[in-house]
C-alpha cells in the first residue's frame, strides 16, 4: 500500500477515536446539541415565564362571594344595601373600592356585584362564570364566612370541599377571562366579631334567632364546651383563609390580602347595628379601604 495511502487511512482511523471520544464526554456531561441544517441558527434556550405585571388601576371590576359584598344589614334591617359595598358601593362616604379605581361615573356601566347573600364557596363558580363573561379587569372575592357560619359545627364545609369549590371557581374564571386580575379578602375572625358583639345585648337577642349559631349561639356561656365549639369555627376560619392564600399564589395574577381582614380589629361602630355581626357602614368603609391598599400596592402583602 503506498506510504500516502496509508498515512490519509492513519489520519482517518485519528480522526475517528478523538470523535468518539469527544462524544462520549459529552453524553456523560450534557445532552449534546441536535444537528441542525447549515445556516440555521441555534434554537435559543428557554426561559422562564415572566410574571405579568400586576395593574393597580383596572378598567372595570366585578364582585363575587356573600352578604359582607352585598352590604346586607348595612343601612337597614334584613336587607342588602349594595350602595354601601365595599367593593362596588356607590356611597360616597364608604368609598368602594370600585369607585375608588374606576370614579363614581363609571360604576354603572363597569363594575358588577354578582355577591349573593348567604352564599357559601360551593355558589362561588357559578358566580365567577358570570363574572368572567364580562372579561373584568379585577375580580374581588369575599366567601368563607357563611361556610363556618351554621348551625352547628358538623355542619361547617370540610377543608377539602371548600379548596376543591374555590379551584374550580378561579379554573372557571381563567378559561373565559383568562387575563383579568383577581383580589381575594381573607374571612374575618368570626371569634372576634363574638367578642366585640357580645357587649349588646340587643345583638345577643337578634343571634338568639339564629345568626351564625356556631359561634354565636350561647353567646354568654363561657364553658368548656361552648369555648371548645367556638374555637372549632375559629380553628375552621384559619384552615380556610390557608386555602384561599395557597390557591391564589398559584394564579400569576391573584392577589390575596395577607390576612388583613382577618386581623382587623372591628369595634362595636364598625358592626351593624341591627345584627351586631355583618360590617356597618362604618365597617365597609374599612375593608375599602383595606382592599384599595392591597390592589393598588407595588408589593402585593406577604
Amino acid at each position: 500500500m503506498p506510504a500516502t495511502r496509508r498515512g490519509r487511512i492513519r489520519t482517518f482511523a485519528a480522526w475517528a477515536v478523538a470523535t468518539a471520544l469527544v462524544g462520549g464526554v459529552g453524553a456523560a456531561g450534557c445532552e449534546a446539541e441536535p444537528e441542525r441544517a447549515p445556516g440555521v441558527a441555534a434554537r435559543p434556550s428557554p426561559s422562564p415565564r415572566p410574571t405579568p405585571a400586576w395593574d393597580p388601576s383596572p378598567a372595570s371590576l366585578a364582585a363575587v362571594g356573600d352578604s359582607i359584598t352585598r352590604g346586607f344589614d348595612a343601612c337597614g334591617i334584613l336587607v342588602d344595601c349594595p350602595d354601601v359595598s365595599w367593593a362596588t358601593g356607590s356611597d360616597a362616604r364608604v368609598n368602594s373600592l370600585a369607585r375608588r379605581l374606576l370614579g363614581p361615573a363609571a360604576l354603572p356601566s363597569r363594575s358588577w356585584n354578582l355577591a349573593r347573600s348567604g352564599a357559601r364557596v360551593a355558589e362561588l363558580p357559578d358566580q365567577m362564570a358570570r363574572a368572567a363573561a364580562r372579561k373584568p379587569g379585577l375580580v374581588t372575592v369575599m366567601v368563607g364566612a357563611n361556610d363556618a357560619c351554621r348551625d352547628s359545627t358538623d355542619l361547617m364545609t370540610p377543608v377539602a370541599d371548600f379548596r376543591a369549590s374555590f379551584e374550580e371557581a378561579v379554573r372557571e374564571l381563567r378559561r373565559v377571562s383568562p387575563k383579568s386580575q383577581v383580589y381575594v379578602s381573607s374571612v374575618p375572625d368570626l371569634k372576634r366579631l363574638w367578642s366585640t358583639g357580645r357587649g349588646s345585648v340587643l345583638g345577643k337577642q337578634v343571634w338568639k334567632l339564629g345568626v351564625c349559631a356556631s359561634m354565636l349561639g350561647d353567646a354568654d356561656d363561657l364553658g368548656p364546651a361552648a369555648e371548645e365549639r367556638r374555637e372549632e369555627v375559629h380553628r375552621r376560619v384559619v384552615a380556610y383563609n390557608a386555602v384561599l392564600r395557597d390557591v391564589c399564589a398559584k394564579d400569576r395574577l391573584c392577589r390575596h390580602d395577607g390576612g388583613a381582614v382577618f386581623a382587623y380589629r372591628f369595634t362595636g361602630a364598625q358592626l351593624s347595628p341591627w345584627d351586631w355581626f355583618h360590617p356597618s357602614g362604618d365597617g365597609q368603609e374599612r375593608l375599602a379601604e383595606i382592599a384599595y391598599r392591597n390592589v393598588t400596592a407595588a408589593v402585593p402583602p406577604a
